[in-house]
């Protein structure tokens, strides 16, 4: 069965929640990402009538474009047609999922739909998204690279545009002394260390910084069992 996190990725993958305004409150408003799915139901905006219908159509999660929560709420006694809405939802195990300006912000969204139906050309972004692409760079030792650097792009680093894989590399010598209580990789303590490694910088979305992280922290337990635990890294 699948679950609705399953479906909730899947549309964070097209249209990430970093893709919207800061006054918008896309994602998962009510409900569970790990119960598993009957129905779906979708509409342009959930109400107390959507709520039943989907109640009536046996649908656990419904995906709404305009969120039915935009700011806080500090009480939920069903003094206004949101808190009512909520209330039902939660009362009947019923999800509520948002995809709003994250929508209309991606590639193929609605921005582009509603462009295509008006037979426009030559289209472009008016106001483009800023603040969504940032920088990582980890020093790692030469013979960690290509694996590092093929870790990252499988996770998604490293795109331009049309262009994949894209990286700078440069080499150098790293310097640590480890003193005190230190338990080093490599070399003595109190003892000045040199290592032949290369500084990686690649730029990623930041929605998939959590993923990229991850398959980072992969190739330096490879690196650790297969290259006599010599990998030194850091994230600037």
């Amino acid at each position: 069965m699948t679950k609705i996190k399953e479906i909730t990725n899947y549309l964070e993958n097209w249209a990430p929640l970093s893709y919207q305004e800061d006054y918008d409150n896309s994602g998962l408003i009510v409900g569970d990402r790990d119960i598993e799915v009957t129905n779906v139901l979708i509409t342009l905006d959930c109400t107390e009538a959507v709520i039943k219908e989907a109640i009536a159509r046996n649908a656990n999660l419904i995906i709404a474009h305009h969120p039915i929560v935009f700011k806080g709420l500090k009480r939920l006694n069903g003094s206004n047609y949101v808190e009512k809405t909520v209330l039902l939802a939660i009362k009947n195990d019923i999800a509520i999922y948002a995809i709003h300006t994250n929508l209309d912000h991606v590639m193929y969204g609605v921005n582009w739909k509603i462009s295509e139906k008006l037979n426009l050309h030559n289209t472009k972004i008016l106001l483009p998204k800023t603040s969504l692409l940032e920088k990582l760079t980890v020093f790692v030792p030469i013979e960690a690279t290509e694996k590092v650097l093929e870790s990252l792009h499988i996770a998604g680093a490293g795109q331009i545009g049309n262009y994949k894989n894209c990286s700078f590399t440069v080499n150098g010598i790293g310097t640590f002394l480890p003193v005190g209580k230190a338990k080093p990789y490599i070399g003595q303590v109190n003892k000045l260390e040199k290592v032949n490694e290369d500084r990686l910088e690649v730029i990623y979305p930041v929605h998939l910084q959590t993923k990229i992280i991850n398959e980072l922290k992969k190739a330096r337990e490879f690196a650790f069992k297969n290259l006599h635990n010599s990998l030194i890294f850091s994230i600037l």
